[in-house]
């Protein structure tokens, strides 16, 4: 459906930098930014670029609400689009995908081709058919091997109903988080698939940096590509992304476009690898949204959410980006989170780096990238909200 006159954008607001950029981004482009929430004050609600905040269901615990809310949203003439930023929204806008078609422009995939991701057995056969490295992976009740470095992880990226009995209709709830095993530690498989909801698949470890390859898709067709590092994660082995560095290396845009070429995507993904010791990229996930990091991409010269908007509402973009490959951007509470995890934490498979090389790293790289994924002169009422929000949580637990 065209949308060349609507001037108004969808946002789910949480607590994420991409959240906050997709409306930074198109706030100061000149569009109304219509931020949606289920919190009462997540950070994108305090933007500047903010013009209307809407309290809506929470996904996780009422899906048909939240889609609802979104499909009353959508039928004004002025909204051209809705930006998924998490996985329950992509959920729901690909479970009604021909609905929302009916109203706005539609960036994301369809319900079978969101299952063909977040079924990560699935996806990991259309890995292989694209010729992309994937990791020895099989469900965690056939393994008869337990010698070697393995992780257990959830088959499924979110639990719903359709595919966990455990889950209420009308419900989601995030997977458990990925178990990690030293060879020979032969784990309680009855006991971790109850935890689970369902059988787990377990992959051999691999030992390396994790990437990201970014895709902006129209169709199947590849629109605007780039490249993440990670740098530094929420914990020292890895985690969510909290420094993050924009590259271009040719083998990592090969597999990413070879992975989303296979699956015919459409819309905006991230897809996660590691680079092992040989230089193979190993596929891990594929984010059918907007990546939390996304403020990397913009600080380099990608406006993804301005590009996502035009794609969307008229099936093009009007110029190319300058890509500056070597930008790099921080999240400044998951740097203490960071340096807190060397400091207390022990992990399996993974070595302790030094505190004091840690802490040098850090504050060297506040001065060589300046660029930070809440924090701006500009803009700085988020960066103060999710300071004073994440202080709450912590105290709370207490």
């Amino acid at each position: 459906m065209s949308q060349t006159d609507a001037d108004a954008v969808v946002v789910p607001a949480i607590g994420t930098g991409g959240s906050l950029s997709v409306i930074r981004s198109l706030g100061d482009a000149g569009y109304t930014t219509i931020a949606v929430s289920e919190q009462t004050d997540p950070p994108s609600f305090s933007s500047r670029y903010c013009d209307r905040r809407v309290r809506v269901p929470s996904p996780k615990t009422d899906l048909d609400a939240y889609a609802e809310a979104l499909l009353t949203l959508a039928d004004d003439d002025a909204v051209g689009t809705i930006v998924p930023v998490r996985e329950p929204d992509v959920h729901v806008l690909a479970t009604h995908r021909k609905a929302f078609a009916d109203r706005i422009g539609v960036l994301w995939p369809t319900a079978d081709g969101l299952n063909a991701i977040h079924d990560r057995t699935r996806l990991f056969a259309h890995a292989e058919r694209a010729g992309v490295s994937v990791p020895e992976t099989m469900p965690l009740d056939e393994v008869d091997d337990w010698d070697k470095e393995r992780i257990v992880k959830a088959r499924y990226a979110i639990l719903t109903d359709d595919v966990v009995d455990s889950v209420p209709a009308g419900t989601v709830r995030a997977p458990p988080k990925t178990v990690f095993l030293e060879p020979g530690d032969e784990p309680d498989i009855e006991r971790l698939t109850e935890s689970m909801g369902h059988v787990p698949i377990t992959q051999a470890y691999v030992d390396g940096t994790e990437y990201c390859f970014r895709g902006l898709y129209h169709e199947g067709e590849a629109v605007i590509t780039t490249q993440k590092k990670l740098v530094r994660g929420y914990k020292y082995p890895r985690g969510p992304s909290i420094y993050h560095e924009a590259i271009d290396d040719p083998a990592l845009e090969a597999a990413g476009r070879a992975l989303l070429d296979e699956l015919d995507y459409h819309g905006l993904a991230s897809v996660g690898f590691i680079r092992d010791d040989s230089g193979t990229f190993n596929l891990l996930e594929i984010n059918p949204r907007v990546p939390s990091s996304l403020p990397m991409d913009i600080h380099a010269g990608v406006d993804y959410p301005r590009y996502f908007w035009q794609l969307a509402t008229t099936g093009t973009i009007a110029d190319e980006p300058a890509y500056r490959p070597g930008t790099a951007s921080h999240l400044l509470r998951g740097e203490a989170v960071h340096l807190h995890s060397v400091l207390r934490e022990e992990y399996p498979l993974a070595t302790r780096p030094s505190a004091v090389s840690t802490s040098y790293d850090i504050a060297r790289s506040l001065i060589e990238q300046p660029h930070f994924d809440y924090l701006s002169v500009d803009d700085p009422r988020p960066f103060v909200r999710d300071l004073t929000n994440t202080a709450r949580s912590i105290l709370s637990q207490k």
